[in-house]
């Protein structure tokens, strides 16, 4: 629920709680329904779970603290689409190595390690495969995926399409040439850009076939206002973790937060 209230002229927005997803009216939901703020949770939560895991992921869709929920994918030697971040294992699991050097039945012997300073209880898990969880949470949410691989788009684009999520599934890239690839592949193409990339960016060259526009929130004010002013229907900041920064991000005309801490920014006031 959105409160708007005008306090000496100036609008104070007060988000109580995000807008419920529409698979909770008994309709899958699409990114067409996303209304006011809309808030993602990067890598599930990273500050609040196990970042890109099952167990993480699902406690995002179970809170409902955020309407979209961002998650990282990587290809192994054969093929197969997972679900990580780095381009190791050596940071977030109990292995070492390249990723791409695993196959699939490699990759079922690897656990999650659970960062220590997350709050809860949470226990080494497998890593999920893209598949999987496209399966347990497509068609109940709007989801966000980034391709760490290039190579990996025409993978994605199958096991997309197959499920029908083509509608509810952001496909998130750095380059402009992939998204300008998986629009044409009939996906909804997302864009991320650093504060450094954006000094110089034409976001309004992206306009015919970016869906999303992802940037960074410590770019400057005249960045940001021209990615706003782009024509771009979607341009949400990230990766914001405090209310101050998510406040400034609003104040220059970003639609969307994508955060790492979603309880924490969902129940506090925007001011």
């Amino acid at each position: 629920m959105v409160t708007t209230a005008l306090v000496a002229g100036a609008a104070v927005l007060t988000l109580t709680r995000p807008l419920i997803p529409l698979e909770f009216a008994g309709r899958a939901p699409t990114a067409q329904a996303l209304r006011g703020i809309v808030y993602t949770a990067h890598r599930g939560g990273a500050l609040e779970a196990p970042e890109n895991s099952m167990s993480g992921l699902l406690a995002a869709l179970r809170t409902r603290d955020a309407q979209v929920i961002d998650f990282d994918t990587r290809m192994l030697r054969d093929g197969t689409l997972v679900v990580l971040h780095d381009a190791t294992l050596d940071r977030t699991t109990d292995r070492r190595g390249a990723v791409r050097a695993l196959d699939r039945r490699q990759w079922r012997e690897v656990r999650l390690r659970p960062d220590r300073s997350l709050r809860g209880r949470w226990a080494p898990e497998h890593p999920p495969s893209v598949g999987e969880v496209l399966d347990r949470l497509g068609g109940k949410t709007v989801l966000m995926l980034e391709a760490k691989d290039p190579r990996s788009l025409p993978r994605l684009a199958e096991l997309i399409r197959a499920r029908r999520l083509t509608r509810s599934v952001f496909v998130n890239s750095n380059s402009p040439a992939v998204a300008l690839r998986a629009h044409r592949m009939g996906l909804m193409a997302q864009l991320w850009r650093s504060a450094g990339q954006m000094r110089n960016d034409e976001p309004q060259r992206w306009r015919s076939f970016v869906d999303l526009l992802d940037v960074d929130y410590r770019a400057r004010d005249e960045d940001l206002h021209r990615a706003v002013r782009s024509g771009i229907p979607r341009v949400w900041a990230h990766t914001v973790n405090t209310p101050r920064d998510r406040d400034r991000a609003l104040r220059l005309g970003c639609n969307g937060i994508i955060t790492d801490a979603p309880r924490l920014l969902t129940s506090t006031p925007v001011r």
